[in-house]
């Protein structure tokens, strides 16, 4: 992934990042609704029933978001987290999807995935940052929804995600 796609995501996450959730499909990569005539927002696919192939930069990135939350969540749930903890929490989200985006190498298909993941910690950290109208801890928990998700469709040995 290249440095330009981050702003790309970041642009899409700025239009289409209101929703509340993350859309994922437990359908392999063959499920698409051909003929319809309304555009969706991409969905979460498992890979041929399979989860996706990950990298050494992506997967150092996704446990360094998932280390942060995972230092965070006792303090959020005790509704001890103050705003300047949540901007430091968004600060390290951003800067483990900057270091993904700069050195992961994917195969187009499995990018394409990542892609919708990386666009939900984005939504989830500018919401952390109060830039979104949901509450801060509400990004919070869009991060740890996107975590869940890369747990459940990508291959990383080990992982499991904060809070589940």
């Amino acid at each position: 992934m290249k440095t330009r796609r981050l702003l790309a995501l970041t642009a899409f996450t700025l239009i289409a990042g209101t929703s509340a959730s993350l859309p994922v499909q437990a359908a392999d990569a063959h499920h698409h609704h051909h003929g319809d005539s309304q555009a969706s927002a991409p969905t979460l696919h498992l890979n041929a029933g399979r989860q996706w192939a990950t990298d050494a930069p992506l997967r150092q990135s996704m446990a360094g978001i998932n280390q942060a939350m995972a230092k965070a969540l006792p303090a959020i749930h005790h509704d001890r987290f103050g705003d300047a903890d949540y901007d430091a929490l968004a600060a390290a989200v951003g800067r483990h999807v900057a270091h993904a985006v700069e050195h992961c190498k994917l195969a187009p298909e499995a990018d394409a995935q990542l892609h919708i993941v990386i666009a939900e910690l984005l939504a989830g950290a500018e919401a952390m940052e109060g830039k979104a109208a949901a509450p801060r801890h509400d990004g919070a928990v869009r991060v740890l929804q996107a975590l869940k998700a890369y747990q459940k469709y990508f291959r990383h040995p080990g992982f499991k995600a904060a809070g589940a």
